[in-house]
C-alpha cells in the first residue's frame, strides 16, 4: 500500500516521506492515502533511529490538492460518511502528536486535506512561487474542513484569520501565509528540500522554534476571551446571512464547529465537525457544487486534442478592457501577444490594462515584480496587419458591426499565414455571418470571452457547420493555456450564454412593463441566487451592449427558432433617450459620481416613464423569481433541442461560469432535475397560459415530463 502512495529515503536521522499518488498527476487523499500514512506514522513512531521526518512532493507542480471526491460520491449514508470522517481525525491527530517533529515542504497547492494534513506538522514550509497556494475551499463544495481544520487553523493563525479563509474558500499566497503565520518559513522551490532538512535538524537540537509569531494588540484584544470572541461570530454569521442570502448551508456550519472548538474544547469542535460533514454531503446544494466541479474538471481535457495544433504566438485586435483583458490571460498562458488597434498608442491600452492588474497582484505580494515584467514583455503593440504574420491565431475583439467585423476579418487575412485561425469574440453575431467574407471558413471559430477576462473563468467557443476540428481544437488548446473553462457550441443568434441570458434580461424589461419596481427585481434575483440583479446587470455591461444584443435577437431569433417571441424595445429606447449605465452614472439605477463611504447607487425613479409612469404594482418575490428564472431555464432546453449545446454539462457550466446563474442549483438542468421535469412542464404551462407563448415549453422537456426522466443519472 505505502508504495502505491508514498515513498521513504533517509538523510541521517531525517526521514524523507515523498507524496506520491500513483496513477494520478496530483495527490489526493482518498483511502489508498490514509492507510499509507498510517503505515508510515507507525513507522516513524516505532524506530528511534528516525530524530525527525519531512513530507514532501514528487508531483512537480502541487503537494496535496485535497479530498478524492470520488471517494465521498461512492458513500452512501451518514454513517459511512461519519466513519471516513473518524478515520482522518485519528490520522491528523496521531500525526500532531508524533514523538519526532514533522515539517511540511510545500510547493504548488496544498488545498482542502492537504492543507488540513499540513497543519498537524510540526513546522510548515513552502515555496515563494506564484503557483504555491493554499486554501481551504471545501465551502465552494457545499462542505467544510473535516480532518481538523475547523479546530486547528483558528488556533495556529487566530479566529478572524481562519473564519475568513473557511467561510470563502479564498487563497492565501506565501507572503501572506508567512505572515499571519499559517507557514513558519517560505523559501526558492530548487531548495525546498534542502530548506526543509535544515528546519527539521534545527527541531531537533533546540535552534528552531515552529511558534507562530506574536498576535498583534487588536487580534488579542478580540480574541482572548469568550465575551470578545461573541462580537466575531455575531458579526461573521451577520455577514454570512448577507452573502449567502440563506442559500447556502455549509458556512453557518463552519462557523458553528469553530465555535463549539474554541468555547467547549477541540474534542467537542471535532465531534461537530463530523456531524456537520456527514450531513452536508447529502444535502442539495453540495450535490449540485460537487457536480458543477467535476464537469469543470472534465472540462480541462480538450476534445479535439489530437488536432490541436502548437500555439506559440496570438494577434490580438481590439485593445480595450476586454482586449487588455485577453491579451494579460494569453501572457500569462506563456504566449507571446501582438496588439493592434487604430494606431500604436491605441494598441498600448492592452498593455497598460495589463500592467495595471498585474501591478496589484505585485502589491499584494501574490507575484514578484521580476514575474510580472517577464509577463508584460510577451505583450507587444504593434499598428500594422503585417506584424501579425507569424500568429498562429488572431482574437478579434471590435466592436459589435458586422460590416466592420468583415472589414477587420479579411484584412487580417491578407496578412496572416493561410493555416492561421481567426477567432471572434463577437457575443451575439453569428459566427456564420462573419464567415460568409472569409476566404477559409474552415479557419472561422467564435471565442467569446466574458468581462472581466482574468477573472471570468468560461470561454464559449463557437463552431460552425465549416469550422474544421483543428481550428476547434487548437482553440480549445489556447483557452485552457489561458486558464479558462471551455465549452463548445454551435451557431446560432447569440449562441448559448448571449441567447439565454438576453431572454432572461428581455423578460425583466417586460416585468417593468407591467409596473413592476426595480429595485424588487433586482432584489428578487439576488435572494434567488444570482450575484446581481438583471437592472444592475444592465448598467454594468451598458444600455447601449444590451440594446444592440437585443436588436440582434429581435432580428434573428424568431427565424431562428421557428417561435413566437415577445421582445421588448426598451432597451433602444433608453440608449436614443441617452441612458448608458454606470459609465454614464445613469441608467436603470443613478451613481454617485465621487465613490467613498456611504455612497450608494439608487433607483433613477426617471427611467419609469419609459415603462408607464410612476406608478408601480407590487410583484411577490416568487412571481418574479419564477418568471426569471423559468424563462432562463426554457431557452436553455431549447438550445439543446436544437443542437445549440451537445449536452447538458455545457449548459450548466456556461450558465453558472458564464453568467452567474445560482452554482448552488446546479446550473439550467440540474435544477431542472432537482426541481423534476414533470414539475418543471407544469410551472412553464401555468406561465404560458398567464404571459404568452415565450413559455412554451420545448418538446424535449414534454416528453421527459411524461416518463418522469432526468438530464443527469
Amino acid at each position: 500500500m505505502i508504495q502505491d502512495y508514498l515513498d521513504i529515503e533517509f538523510h541521517d536521522a531525517t526521514a524523507v516521506i515523498w507524496i506520491d499518488e500513483q496513477g494520478s498527476s496530483v495527490n489526493r487523499l482518498n483511502r489508498r492515502a490514509l492507510s499509507a500514512f498510517e503505515e508510515v506514522l507507525s513507522e516513524l513512531d516505532s524506530n528511534d533511529d528516525i530524530s525527525a521526518a519531512v513530507f514532501i512532493s514528487r508531483k512537480p507542480a502541487s503537494f496535496i490538492v485535497g479530498a478524492d471526491l470520488n471517494m465521498l460520491q461512492a458513500l452512501e449514508t451518514k454513517k459511512e460518511v461519519r466513519s471516513l470522517v473518524r478515520d482522518g481525525h485519528r490520522l491528523t491527530a496521531r500525526l500532531q502528536t508524533l514523538r519526532i517533529p514533522t515539517v511540511a515542504a510545500m510547493h504548488g497547492p496544498a488545498m482542502g486535506g492537504g492543507l488540513e494534513m499540513a497543519l498537524a506538522c510540526t513546522y510548515r514550509l513552502c515555496t515563494q512561487h506564484p503557483a504555491t497556494k493554499f486554501a481551504l475551499p471545501e465551502v465552494k463544495l457545499g462542505l467544510l474542513p473535516a480532518i481538523g481544520g475547523t479546530q486547528r487553523l483558528p488556533r495556529l493563525i487566530g479566529l478572524q484569520e481562519a473564519l475568513g479563509m473557511m467561510l470563502t474558500g479564498k487563497n492565501v499566497y506565501p507572503h501572506k501565509a508567512k505572515r499571519i503565520g499559517l507557514v513558519n518559513a517560505t523559501t526558492f522551490h530548487p531548495g525546498l528540500l534542502d530548506a526543509a532538512l535544515s528546519a527539521a535538524k534545527g527541531l531537533v537540537s533546540g535552534t528552531l522554534s515552529s511558534s507562530r509569531p506574536p498576535s498583534g494588540f487588536g487580534e488579542k484584544l478580540l480574541e482572548s476571551t469568550t465575551l470578545s470572541r461573541r462580537l466575531i461570530y455575531q458579526k461573521a454569521e451577520s455577514t454570512v446571512q448577507r452573502e449567502s442570502k440563506g442559500n447556502y448551508p455549509a458556512p453557518l456550519k463552519i462557523l458553528d464547529c469553530v465555535q463549539t472548538g474554541l468555547e467547549e474544547g477541540i474534542d467537542s469542535g471535532l465531534q461537530m465537525e463530523e456531524s456537520h460533514f456527514s450531513d452536508l454531503v447529502f444535502t442539495r446544494e453540495s450535490k449540485a457544487l460537487v457536480r458543477l466541479f467535476f464537469s469543470q474538471q472534465a472540462s480541462s481535457t480538450n476534445p479535439f486534442g489530437e488536432h490541436a495544433r502548437p500555439i506559440n504566438s496570438v494577434g490580438l485586435l481590439g485593445a480595450g478592457l476586454m482586449g487588455g483583458g485577453i491579451a494579460q490571460v494569453s501572457a500569462e498562458g506563456g504566449v507571446n501577444v501582438r496588439v493592434k488597434d487604430l494606431d500604436l498608442e491605441h494598441a498600448a491600452i492592452a498593455k497598460k490594462v495589463t500592467w495595471e492588474n498585474l501591478s496589484k497582484r505585485v502589491e499584494k505580494r501574490i507575484l514578484s515584480s521580476f514575474d510580472r515584467d517577464v509577463l508584460m514583455e510577451r505583450i507587444q503593440p504593434v499598428a500594422a496587419y503585417d506584424a501579425l504574420a507569424s500568429a498562429d491565431l488572431v482574437i478579434e475583439a471590435v466592436p459589435e458591426q458586422l460590416t466592420l467585423k468583415h472589414t477587420v476579418l479579411l484584412e487580417t487575412e491578407g496578412a496572416i499565414d493561410p493555416g492561421c485561425i481567426f477567432a471572434s469574440n463577437t457575443s451575439s453575431i453569428p459566427i456564420s455571418q462573419i464567415a460568409e467574407q472569409s476566404l477559409r471558413p474552415e479557419n472561422v471559430v467564435g471565442m467569446h470571452y466574458f468581462s472581466p477576462v482574468p477573472q471570468m473563468p468560461l470561454l464559449e467557443i463557437v463552431r460552425t457547420p465549416h469550422t474544421s476540428l483543428d481550428t476547434l481544437g487548437t482553440a480549445y488548446a489556447l483557452g485552457l493555456m489561458q486558464g479558462k473553462t471551455p465549452i463548445v457550441v454551435n451557431d446560432g443568434p447569440g449562441f448559448y450564454t448571449t441567447r439565454i441570458l438576453a431572454l432572461y434580461m428581455n423578460e425583466a424589461l417586460l416585468l417593468l412593463e407591467e409596473g413592476a419596481r426595480i429595485d424588487e427585481v433586482d432584489r428578487a434575483m439576488v435572494q434567488w441566487g444570482f450575484p446581481m440583479g438583471p437592472f444592475a446587470l444592465f448598467d454594468l455591461v451598458g444600455i447601449d451592449v444590451g440594446a444592440k444584443i437585443t436588436e440582434v435577437m429581435r432580428e434573428q431569433l424568431p427565424e431562428f427558432t421557428h417561435r413566437t417571441l415577445k421582445i421588448s424595445n426598451a432597451a433602444s429606447r433608453l440608449k436614443d433617450a441617452g441612458y448608458s449605465g454606470q459609465k454614464s452614472n445613469l441608467g436603470f439605477f443613478s451613481y454617485p459620481k465621487t465613490k467613498g463611504r456611504g455612497s450608494k447607487k439608487e433607483v433613477n425613479q426617471t427611467i419609469y416613464a419609459f415603462f408607464g409612469g410612476p406608478e408601480r404594482a407590487s410583484l411577490s418575490a416568487a412571481q418574479i423569481q419564477e418568471r426569471l428564472g423559468l424563462i432562463m431555464v426554457n431557452e436553455a432546453l431549447y438550445c439543446l433541442e436544437e443542437g445549440i449545446l451537445s449536452n447538458p454539462t455545457d449548459g450548466d457550466i456556461g450558465a453558472v461560469f458564464g453568467l452567474g446563474f445560482p452554482p448552488f442549483r446546479g446550473g439550467p438542468f440540474q435544477y431542472v432535475d432537482t426541481e423534476t421535469t414533470p414539475a418543471i412542464a407544469s410551472r412553464l404551462a401555468r406561465l404560458r397560459y398567464q404571459h404568452g407563448a415565450r413559455f412554451q415549453a420545448p418538446a424535449l422537456l414534454t416528453e421527459m415530463a411524461v416518463s418522469d426522466t432526468r438530464f443527469y443519472s
